[in-house]
């Protein structure tokens, strides 16, 4: 690295992007120095350090639903009485990401341009429809985060755009969402893979809407539309969720690595896809479930997952 900058607001750091090209930002740095100090990348030559921008760390909220600045901390999220009661999912996923340290430092816009595949926020934020706004000095513009991720470690903004914040829009009455993930340890555990899960209950105790995405499971996180077509207009049961799980695995595209097999974890997608509807649709007709989902499975999807 042979510059440094650390702008006080969003604006001034487009301008950094816009002046050197090939800049990297950085707010909390718990992807960047990880991979740099792993050999996987190289620190970048110019470095815009964003933490001190105080614009990016703002919470709106509207009657649309509620945008979260860039610099928005996982740890703010997992304890947000917001958060964990009307996006359930978010405040899962970020309960689970690396360590406490981490979740202190890491912030979710980071989390999103990093695009990792196994990425714990990326599904929640899909089941959600959630959007992010990226600024330049061209202006505003406004991306579906499905259409922000473009596959391991790509995005679509442009090398001079800043992920400035993350709207998650709001939800019908009786929704309750969940995040699950295939979890071996406690901390600094990357996802295996992992499922979230939307669902809204009818007035007749029927499934009116749900969605379904996966991480860690296709070179970017990625709804399963099968299997929530198939859920629609059924009972909210473990017959339900296993028939739906096993039409997730056709949206997946695992790889084998270092931490499980392609077909483990084919097979593990059934496994917490059908965990995650169990405790979603559990929170969206009113029982209370702790954050995160992982740590309180065993009495809600003791009948899901047969």
């Amino acid at each position: 690295m042979s510059r440094y900058f650390a702008p006080t607001t969003a604006a001034e750091a487009a301008a950094l992007l816009a002046e050197h090209g090939g800049a990297r930002v950085v707010a909390g740095g718990t992807d960047l120095v990880v991979a740099a100090r792993g050999g996987k990348h190289r620190m970048p030559e110019v470095l815009i350090a964003i933490h001190g921008a105080t614009d990016l760390a703002s919470l709106v909220e509207n009657e649309d639903g509620v945008r979260l600045g860039a610099l928005t901390s996982h740890a703010w999220i997992e304890r947000s009485p917001l958060i964990g009661s009307h996006w359930s999912a978010l405040a899962d996923a970020s309960a689970l990401v690396g360590s406490p340290a981490t979740r202190a430092n890491g912030t979710l816009g980071g989390n999103l341009m990093n695009a990792s595949p196994a990425m714990d926020t990326g599904a929640p934020l899909l089941v959600f429809e959630a959007d992010v706004e990226l600024l330049s000095l061209r202006g505003t513009r406004t991306v579906p985060v499905a259409d922000l991720l473009a596959g391991a470690g790509r995005t679509t903004a442009e090398p001079d755009e800043l992920l400035t914040s993350v709207r998650l829009p709001d939800l019908p009455p009786a929704t309750g969402s969940a995040y699950v993930r295939l979890e071996h340890r406690r901390a600094m555990e990357i996802a295996v893979v992992g499922a979230a899960a939307l669902v809204t209950l009818g007035d007749d105790g029927r499934v009116a809407d749900c969605r379904v995405a996966l991480s860690a499971a296709a070179p970017t996180c990625v709804r399963a539309r099968e299997a929530e077509d198939l859920l629609r207009g059924l009972r909210p049961d473990g017959a339900s969720f296993r028939d739906a799980a096993a039409l997730a695995t056709g949206a997946v595209q695992p790889i084998t690595d270092v931490r499980a097999s392609a077909r483990y974890r084919r097979a593990m997608i059934s496994v917490v896809v059908s965990r995650a509807l169990a405790v979603a649709a559990a929170r969206a007709a009113g029982t209370d479930i702790a954050v995160p989902a992982n740590r309180n499975l065993p009495t809600v999807t003791a009948g899901s997952t047969g």
